[in-house]
């Protein structure tokens, strides 16, 4: 009898020590914060920017892992093999989560895969040219491109990696201008703009930061407009790509966000909602952003984020198939 006595608060001791596990309230350690790009660009810099105002809504440090390769595909797998259990976000864009799955082969996972927590902003993307290019505008440049086409040597755009948003923009700026261009493919915005700089390259349509303006103004670089519909604050100096006469419409911005695996418990999902949509509000937090030409996010409520990711995703993969984009 004293034997069952000990077995059974044996078993009553275990569940109790296993409640009190299971009611550890999230999050009861770290967070990574995936980036998937190398460190030096503009994703790493938002994600610099966030974590640590979204390590002190959780309570817990948010932590910055960057893992470039595959346009952003090799850091999502990673997320994906990681436990459903909130403590590894993925800060990303329909760049690697519904682009990459379309053009690469080998990335197994599909955009559906995820969850959208919360959208942290629009980067504005820049037009920039290498600093020896003998252009100084939009037009300048499509009669140059015209030019080195007929000569058989077609001029070069960079990208993060086959299928990625800025891929796309350089495929569908060919298409709408009949310009033969050759794409030149990198890991992460940094070895791209160290290329660009260097002068390996010619063009490169990208996010733009102000480390742009910096390198413009050291004559390091060129930036011939931002692909907005006019002249916004913080940029006004460039030209707007509606200003130029054959590429009025080449209008385009992409958007950043938080993500998870799409099983994630609901619970835990929505306390990262909760979090990071009170970072947004962080006056430091917007000024930074600002302050790299990100067009900051107004927080939406979890059930419009799933449709503004179903629609993402819808665009993107029409987008794609204009272009005829196969998977390699």
């Amino acid at each position: 009898m004293n034997a069952i006595r000990k077995i059974g608060s044996l078993l009553a001791g275990l569940l109790l020590t296993g409640a009190a596990l299971a009611a550890d309230p999230y999050p009861s350690r770290p967070v990574m914060v995936m980036v998937p790009y190398p460190a030096g660009g503009l994703s790493d810099v938002i994600a610099r920017l966030v974590s640590p105002a979204l390590g002190k809504q959780l309570g817990q440090p948010a932590l910055v892992e960057n893992l470039g390769g595959v346009s952003g595909a090799i850091a999502a797998q990673k997320v994906l093999s990681a436990p459903s259990d909130g403590y590894y976000l993925f800060q990303g864009s329909p760049n690697e989560l519904i682009l990459s799955p379309l053009a690469n082969a080998a990335v197994k996972f599909k955009s559906e895969d995820f969850r959208l927590v919360q959208t942290i902003g629009a980067a504005q993307i820049a037009f920039l040219a290498r600093k020896d290019l003998p252009v100084n505008s939009v037009d300048e440049f499509l009669d140059y491109a015209r030019k080195m086409a007929r000569e058989g040597k077609p001029i070069t755009y960079a990208s993060v990696g086959p299928g990625s948003f800025y891929h796309l923009l350089g495929e569908h700026l060919s298409k709408v201008t009949g310009i033969p261009m050759t794409h030149v493919p990198y890991k992460g915005g940094a070895p791209a703009n160290q290329d660009l700089i260097g002068g390996q390259v010619d063009i490169y349509m990208a996010p733009f930061g102000k480390n742009y303006t910096e390198l413009a103004k050291d004559g390091k670089i060129k930036i011939l407009a931002m692909l907005n519909g006019e002249r916004l604050e913080g940029v006004k100096q460039y030209p707007a790509i509606s200003e130029s006469k054959q590429l009025k419409n080449f209008e385009f911005t992409i958007w950043t966000g938080y993500f998870v695996k799409k099983d994630t418990p609901e619970p835990v999902v929505q306390a990262l909602h909760k979090a990071i949509t009170e970072t947004l509000k962080d006056s430091g937090v917007r000024a930074g952003l600002e302050t790299n030409s990100l067009l900051v996010s107004k927080p939406l409520p979890l059930a419009e984020l799933n449709k503004v990711y179903a629609d993402g995703t819808r665009q993107f993969r029409d987008i794609a198939k204009s272009i005829n984009l196969q998977p390699q």
